[in-house]
């Protein structure tokens, strides 16, 4: 697949237009979900498909498999997490 370079710009509501010739590649159309990734000064986008859900949370439950990780214990280590924030 051929790469696509296009240069955007943000609203002063923190909008951001998808130029068309990647939304048409990719199929994006009002309602399409997508997933952000940040990480430092670089932030990529996915496109989120019920199988590209899947591939993304393969790892993490996989994880907390190993991790002897149970659902009910999910809400203590949020809280946990958010005590050490403050």
């Amino acid at each position: 697949m051929e790469t696509i370079i296009e240069m955007g710009k943000i609203s002063s509501r923190g909008q951001i237009s998808i130029p068309a010739d990647i939304r048409e590649r990719l199929g994006l159309e009002e309602g399409t979900k997508v997933l952000f990734f940040a990480e430092e000064d670089t932030l990529l986008m996915k496109k989120v498909t019920e199988q590209s859900f899947a591939e993304i949370t393969k790892p993490l439950k996989l994880a907390a498999k190993q991790a002897g990780m149970k659902e009910k214990d999910v809400p203590a280590m949020i809280q946990r997490f958010r005590n050490k924030r403050r």
